[in-house]
């Protein structure tokens, strides 16, 4: 043996070793990025479900809004529960007299359900487990009469969407004013 070939026979270990670690490194790496992965699709999942419920929310706002610019709910009645559904009612009450707390839903005085409930065309409801596009349950709404005059009311819409479970919720409140008076556009 010459003495050129000692310094490579002393490194041949080296070489395994340094192989290894760097295997562990790679994998460990990956196995990140895989539960990474898991984890962004979980957080894509909650916002898909909080956007169909916001969704949800503003479609019933907007129901009540049209129901409303449509002539309805001229007159108000105090209430306590549940309106029937697809039926539009102006309460003299504001919401918050009825339910402690708004952000808790569904919104309930005592065990009675409070509000419309409004399904919109084409929506998928089902209270068991949810696929794409499906929601938990139907929207609600609730109208309150804050004022009138003579030549306008104003309204207050809270209204509450539901997502693919019922932990995906959003609440959404306008006010809304109707004007009691006719303007002819045709002479401008």
């Amino acid at each position: 043996m010459t003495r050129r070939d000692a310094p490579y026979k002393s490194q041949r270990g080296l070489v395994l070793v340094t192989t290894l670690l760097l295997l562990i490194v790679v994998t460990l790496l990956a196995l990140g990025m895989f539960r990474s992965f898991g984890l962004d699709e979980k957080i894509a999942g909650n916002v898909r479900d909080k956007q169909l419920a916001l969704q949800a929310a503003e479609s019933a706002q907007n129901y009540a809004e049209y129901w409303l610019s449509a002539g309805n709910g001229t007159s108000a009645v105090t209430c306590a529960s549940l309106v029937v559904a697809s039926v539009g009612q102006v309460c003299s009450n504001t919401l918050p007299t009825l339910v402690a707390n708004v952000a808790v839903v569904p919104w309930k005085n005592g065990s009675t359900p409070v509000g419309v409930t409004y399904t919109p065309p084409n929506m998928t409801v089902s209270s068991s487990a949810a696929a794409n596009g499906t929601y938990y349950a139907p929207p609600v709404f609730y109208i309150s009469l804050l004022g009138a005059t003579t030549s306008a009311s104003i309204y207050q819409i809270d209204a509450v969407g539901y997502g693919g479970s019922p932990n995906s919720t959003a609440v959404v409140e306008s006010t809304y004013m109707v004007s009691l008076s006719t303007k002819d556009l045709g002479g401008q």
